[in-house]
């Protein structure tokens, strides 16, 4: 009866079927040359489409489109998209070197969301887990990174090429460093992560580097959160000087609405200049000004509704001054938060992740803010934006400190609990002395 039996190896035939095996993973071992350029192409040509998108509503809601032609909104919007990647742009012979940090985020999110797809398409591709354990070499995330930054660069310079003119001169080299950019920090972590070799690859990072690494994306997210805060309290505060600002532009319908389009761009770029007050050196709206929480020089001002959150030049409240502490408050909250999730009875451990931590998101809000600045006009008007290097030592200064204090704190209290709850003697029998008594001297049986 068991030779009657079909062999287990032998697939079970179907009316319809040829008896053949489908691939494993054959949904995960799409052609990875293929995919990853693909992605690539797509990533740049989402965000591209919609830049152009805007730009031709905008152009039909201005006048109704009573100056200019379709494809001189095609090229704004392929500008704005280039402005986006660093080229910076030539308007009236003045250089905007600015970045709008608003699209640059939506580029960002567009290559995480295209990446985690092509990750996901090519996960079936080259050792598994086993394999890569032993040591076996695995090419299939740099091979797709490498192919998907390549394939965004290509589409960028032919942007560059067809939108560029005489009077507006995109620079190349800055836009290359953007994509590069773009696919080292969020292409190709996506790619690792959608794959499962960034799950692979984890548990060869030491712990303490793993946590701290935690803290610094906390503290980084609750900062810039506190910022932002703080920057549409001010902007409320002084709502009535933006719509007055408004008014004076004599806008109607249309324009307003593209006019708050556009200033949605660099709302992340006042979140950096709030940042940066926060910390304590501040920023600057032009050349020879200074906004900071212990003074406030400005001068004249254009026609922008969002500077109506800037404060009144002239000494500044004494509160104010006291923002300085801030940073390291925070920074010690988080690590406190931090590592009540993941314990440690460890001295080193405990105050190397919230140091560690906290420096790392100090040098990452630095970054961010030396992004955040550049050219926005003629005259005073090329110096505008945070101080990047002041805010860098004072980040790394308070965020380090506050992190040190916070996990040494929590250390401390983490091993009184533990001393606390392995001397914890057992609790009395209330109300039955004799039962207590009993428990301690039992009694022999017969």
């Amino acid at each position: 009866m068991t030779s009657l039996l079909p062999d287990s190896s032998t697939a079970r035939r179907t009316p319809g079927a040829t008896g053949r095996r489908p691939a494993p993973g054959g949904a995960h071992r799409r052609p990875l040359v293929l995919t990853a350029t693909l992605g690539g192409a797509v990533a740049a040509g989402a965000t591209l489409l919609v830049c152009l998108a805007v730009a031709v509503i905008g152009w039909f809601l201005t006048d109704a489109g009573a100056h200019g032609e379709p494809h001189d909104a095609l090229r704004v919007g392929a500008l704005a998209w280039l402005t986006a990647h660093g080229s910076g742009v030539v308007v009236g012979g003045v250089a905007v070197t600015a970045v709008p940090l608003g699209l640059t985020a939506l580029c960002a999110w567009s290559c995480w969301r295209v990446a985690l797809r092509v990750g996901d398409a090519v996960s079936g591709h080259g050792p598994d887990a086993d394999a890569i354990s032993d040591g076996e070499r695995d090419w299939t995330v740099p091979v797709a990174a490498l192919l998907f930054t390549v394939a965004y660069a290509v589409v960028a310079v032919g942007v560059v090429t067809l939108a560029a003119t005489v009077t507006t001169a995109p620079a190349t080299t800055p836009v290359l460093g953007w994509v590069l950019g773009l696919g080292l920090l969020v292409a190709t972590p996506a790619i690792a992560v959608a794959s499962g070799r960034a799950a692979i690859w984890a548990p060869a990072v030491p712990p303490v580097l793993r946590h701290a690494s935690r803290v610094a994306r906390r503290l980084l997210v609750t900062w810039l959160a506190l910022s932002a805060a703080a920057f549409l309290l001010a902007l409320l505060v002084d709502l009535d000087t933006a719509a007055n600002v408004l008014s004076q532009l004599h806008t109607d319908a249309g324009d307003a609405t593209a006019f708050s389009v556009a200033s949605l761009a660099v709302v992340p770029n006042a979140v950096l200049f709030a940042a940066s007050y926060l910390v304590g050196p501040g920023f600057t709206v032009g050349v020879g000004t200074l906004v900071s929480p212990s003074a406030v020089v400005l001068g004249p001002l254009p026609m922008f509704p969002l500077l109506a959150a800037l404060p009144d030049t002239g000494p500044t409240p004494a509160w104010t001054v006291a923002l300085v502490a801030l940073p390291a408050l925070v920074a010690a909250v988080v690590a406190v938060q931090a590592q009540r999730r993941a314990p440690t009875l460890r001295w080193d451990e405990g105050a190397l992740r919230g140091c560690a931590g906290g420096v790392v998101a100090g040098l990452v809000l630095g970054l961010l803010a030396s992004l955040a600045g550049g050219a926005v006009g003629p005259g005073r008007m090329r110096d505008v934006g945070p101080l990047a290097h002041e805010l860098t030592v004072h980040a790394v200064t308070a965020f380090g400190l506050g992190g040190l204090v916070g996990g040494l704190l929590v250390t401390a209290w983490q091993r009184h609990r533990s001393r606390s709850l392995d001397g914890e003697a057992p609790a009395p029998v209330v109300g039955r002395p004799w039962a207590s008594r009993l428990r301690r001297s039992p009694r022999p049986r017969r």
